[in-house]
Order: structure tokens, then sequence, then C-alpha cells
């Protein structure tokens, strides 16, 4: 049941922010009054989740095979705390692995085998974040993108100009019709109802992404609460297109 289903986070501990440089590196002091320097798993700008003073969760994992041992795991979307978003862009593809295991997404129908980062596009470097395949007609490839921009309470992919996703969405539509092509926007919010492309921050991809619906590719806009608990599923999101 999608109710009783969640993502454990491991124990966080909460602090403030006071520097992010270098993409990946984080100045945070914590509640004892420790500063410490957390590594930041986002390459991107963090529009609207990244606030110079404002309230983080890090988890805390010492190995002499790491660099940092603090990793940025939340963000406080305002000042009341009343909604966290997702700092770690690596998390979404194992969350979203634990979803298609759990058979939460009746949108995909059946399947029997999920496998990653499988090659594929016309020049065979590009890796589908998951294909599925068993019971159902055709292959089902599914690419996943972490959404944290939201204007309000609509959700917006991407808040940079992404080559990288533009280029995701033609292959994407070259796979149709002998495979299911999916976009899965992991809404890595609570607060969000709806989405849409973040024509604002790059056009290009607003425009290939409809051509792309037009054409076949399915989007699932999934709604994510994130709390320092645990992630959990809401549903899908409405598509404001």
């Amino acid at each position: 049941m999608t109710q009783d289903w969640h993502y454990p986070f491991p124990t966080l501990y909460a602090g403030k922010l006071l520097k992010r440089y270098k993409r990946f590196f984080a100045d945070i002091e914590l509640e004892s009054g420790e500063v410490i320097t957390a590594h930041c798993p986002n390459t991107g700008p963090m529009t609207g989740v990244c606030h110079i003073g404002g309230q983080v969760m890090v988890s805390h994992n010492p190995s002499p095979k790491r660099k940092l041992a603090y990793t940025w795991e939340l963000s406080a979307v305002n000042d009341t705390v009343a909604t966290w978003a997702g700092a770690n862009t690596a998390l979404p593809n194992r969350v979203v692995k634990s979803v298609l295991e759990h058979r939460l997404l009746p949108q995909l129908g059946r399947y029997d085998e999920i496998r990653s980062e499988v090659k594929y596009g016309t020049d065979g470097k590009s890796r589908i974040d998951f294909l599925l395949t068993g019971t159902d007609d055709r292959p089902i490839y599914v690419e996943v993108k972490n959404t944290t921009w939201a204007q309000e309470t609509l959700a917006l992919f991407p808040d940079t100009v992404t080559t990288r996703g533009q280029k995701h969405l033609r292959e994407m539509t070259q796979l149709l019709p002998e495979a299911r092509a999916v976009m899965l926007y992991f809404i890595n919010r609570g607060d969000c109802t709806a989405f849409a492309p973040g024509d604002e921050k790059d056009p290009t991809y607003g425009e290939l992404l409809r051509t792309a619906i037009a054409a076949g590719v399915e989007v699932l806009p999934c709604r994510f609460e994130v709390t320092p608990p645990a992630i959990r599923y809401l549903g899908l999101a409405d598509l404001a297109i």
C-alpha cells in the first residue's frame, strides 16, 4: 500500500547554512555550535532551496574512504521549516527504485525486471535510469529528473539550462513506438500540487518536452513528502503544460 511505504533517512543533524562554494562544498553550523564542511551532492543552482542562513539537515558517515564525513541532505524551503526539500540529487534514483520494486506506480503497468543504468540512444553513450521489462508488450524506459524549484505550488524543471536534459528528451522520443518512454519528475518537496517545464530558465527544454509529449512520451510528475524521518510518496501532481 502507498500509505505504508516510506524511504527512511539515516540519523540527521540540524544546522544552519553558512556558505556553499565550489559546487560540492557547504559550510554549516550545527546546533551544537560546531562548524563543519559538508559534501553538497547537487551540482545545480538549487534555485529556491539554497538560502544562506537557512535551516538544513545533514547526515554523518565517517569513513577513511570519504573526504567529508557529512552530507547535506535537506533544506528548509522557508523560515518556519514547514516544508523540507531534498538537497541530495543522488537520492531520487534510490527512492524511485524502491517505488518501482513496491509497484507504487500503476501507470507503468506490469513488469517483471528492473534494470538500472542501461545504455541506450543513437550514440550508445547515454544511460537510462531504469529499464522495465517483462509482462508488458513493450519495454519501458524511465528517466528520472530531480525537481526542487517551485513557484508557489507549481513544481518546475529545469532550474537552469540543461543541454543534457534536452538530449535526453530527444533520445526518449526516438524510442517510440517500439518502447514506452516515461519522464518521471521527482518532486522533491511536499508542497507542490502541479508540474510544468521551467520555461523561464530553459525555454528549449520546455519546447522539447511538449513536442515529446505530443509524440507519445509519458510524463509522471511524482510528488514526495520529504521530512527528516523519511520520504513518502504522495501521488501524481497535475500536469500544467
